[in-house]
Order: C-alpha cells, then structure tokens, then sequence
C-alpha cells in the first residue's frame, strides 16, 4: 500500500470555480503550499468575473467552459485533466475558501492506512458557523446518500474529498450539477468502492453559496428516484 507522501506526490487537485474572483487567488496560493501549481487544475465553468484571469496568474493549469455547466460537468472536465496527466488521485475542492488546503495531507493518511477509495470531509465534528439549516439538510442527505451507497458517510454534501483514479475512470456521470458528488458516492458505493471519512474544519465567510435551496434540492431527489433503479 503507497505512503501518505506517496499518494500526494500522485495527487492533483481540481477546483470548480464560478465567479471566484475575490477568493481564488487566496485558495490557490494556500493549496500551492501543498501541491505544486501544475498539480492544481482549476476548472472556471463560465465565469463572469475576473475568475480567469486572477486563477491564470497564479501559474495553475486553468480550463474554461465557455459558459456555465454545472459543477458536475466541471468536475468531469478535472477528473479527465488528471487522467491525461496519470494522476494517481485527485482532490477536489471549492473555490469559495470554505476548504482549507492545509487539510490535505490529512487524506492521504486516511488513504494510506485504510486503503479507502474516496474519502470524504466530514464537518459534523466541529460545524462551526455552518447554517442551522445546511446542518439539517446535509444530516437528512447524508442519511440518504448513505443507504443508497450502502456504506455510512457521515457528510455526503461535502465537496471536500480525495478520489481514487480508479473511482472516477469507471463512473459515468449523468448529473450536471451539485447533485454530481451525490451521484459519485452512490455508484462508487454500489460498485463497492471503500469509502471513508476524515475530520476537517468548517470555514464560512461571507461568501453567497450558489445552490439554489428549491431547485438543487429537487435534483438532489430525482436523483435519489432514478438511483433506486440503477
């Protein structure tokens, strides 16, 4: 089984970013600290804003959508990035600062001594400012996910997580946004993936989350009906 320095010296990093401009230099300068910049693919998914320009002029790789996807297509786009590149991992995380990439390390011990497939952040233990309501929300989904996955994950909502190459080369993504990283849990899980949680910390500024409280939980739930047939 590879080492923790190992596996991050095999790691990339993809960050989905929509309209990130006041923060991802910020991010990207802290995960540079872990990771070298071409090991850091930034995907700008139609952004608006300056998110192109300030995330180039860190020296990461950027890839642009020409116009907004969904975070799902974003993280396909990264994923094949780090295929091209023979990544033997990836970690994905937000653009928002909500991430802190000095907890990085931190899964690539998990992998290492558990053999897990994909590990996922796990706020619960310290929530923090987290919403009263997002911590409602992201207990009753993680509770669903869990079942449909048919392996405990304490914290399916996050999108802080390390992903074995292996996972993402044989799961076929056919959600377009947020609900995306539900998906992946659920076919790594049913396709027997060993899926593990780590501690990190919960991180909210004054940033605006982008998911809409209505619609992404109606895709959240469609997706859940269409699992129940896979």
């Amino acid at each position: 089984m590879p080492t923790e320095t190992e596996i991050l010296e095999n790691t990339a990093a993809i960050v989905p970013a929509y309209n990130a401009g006041a923060l991802v230099s910020d991010v990207l300068a802290a995960l540079q600290q872990v990771l070298p910049a071409i090991r850091v693919i930034v995907v700008d998914d139609g952004s608006t804003d300056d998110t192109f320009r300030k995330a180039s002029a860190t020296g990461v790789q950027v890839v642009q959508h020409p116009v907004n996807m969904g975070k799902g297509v974003a993280l396909s786009t990264g994923f094949k990035r780090a295929v091209s590149m023979g990544m033997g991992h990836v970690v994905t995380l937000d653009a928002d600062g909500q991430h802190n990439p000095a907890e990085i390390p931190k899964f690539a011990r998990r992998v290492a001594e558990t053999g897990a497939d994909i590990v996922v952040g796990n706020r619960f233990g310290a929530l923090g400012a987290m919403p009263r309501l997002r911590r409602s929300t992201n207990w009753l989904t993680s509770k669903v996910v869990s079942a449909l996955a048919r392996q405990r994950i304490p914290d399916s909502q996050n999108g802080y997580r390390m992903i074995g190459a292996r996972v993402f080369t044989s799961i076929q993504l056919e959600t377009a946004r947020y609900e995306a990283e539900s998906e992946i849990l659920i076919k790594a899980g049913r396709r027997g993936f060993r899926i593990d949680s780590v501690p990190v910390e919960t991180i909210y500024g004054e940033e605006v989350s982008a998911i809409h409280p209505v619609v992404d939980t109606a895709r959240f739930f469609r997706l859940v009906y269409k699992a129940l047939f896979w």
